[in-house]
């Protein structure tokens, strides 16, 4: 079954996508909580016509991610973390963390857009990942130190 997506859906593609699915995937999931429409040739002009209208703005949206981008590469976060001796945090450095420690210096991002590849669990540099855009990645820096 061939869908358009109405909203990014994880592992499966970004708003204004068309992708094949299965049925049940489809008629089950994605189209009952609203977040793909069917495929079809009505469907299908709309998005095209859709997309042309709004090529302006997606290219604003690209430009800002890639400044955005080139700023964070510039970063370096510092997170306090309770750890003991050795160097291990008690618990691990999470997304929402990162997020707000980015907001105290002026960089608004969202946390779901935040991942972190392996869970940070000590003292020292880490590196998280931000999906700013569908063809923007940008890496944020850590460095973490014992409060």
């Amino acid at each position: 079954m061939e869908i358009i997506l109405v909203q990014d859906v994880a592992n499966l593609g970004y708003k204004n996508d068309i992708v094949k699915v299965k049925d049940g995937y489809g008629r089950n999931y994605l189209i009952p909580n609203k977040l793909a429409i069917i495929a079809n040739e009505s469907n299908k002009k709309q998005l095209a016509e859709n997309l042309k209208q709004q090529a302006k703005k997606i290219a604003q949206a690209l430009a800002d991610a890639q400044a955005l981008a080139e700023k964070l590469a510039a970063t370096t976060i510092t997170l306090a973390a309770k750890a003991n001796e050795n160097g291990k945090i008690f618990g691990t450095i999470t997304t929402a963390q990162v997020s707000e420690a980015l907001a105290a210096q002026g960089i608004e991002i969202d946390k779901k857009v935040i991942s972190i590849d392996e869970p940070i669990r000590e003292i020292g540099e880490a590196v998280a990942n931000a999906r700013l855009h569908r063809e923007v990645k940008a890496e944020i820096k850590l460095n973490v130190v014992a409060e």
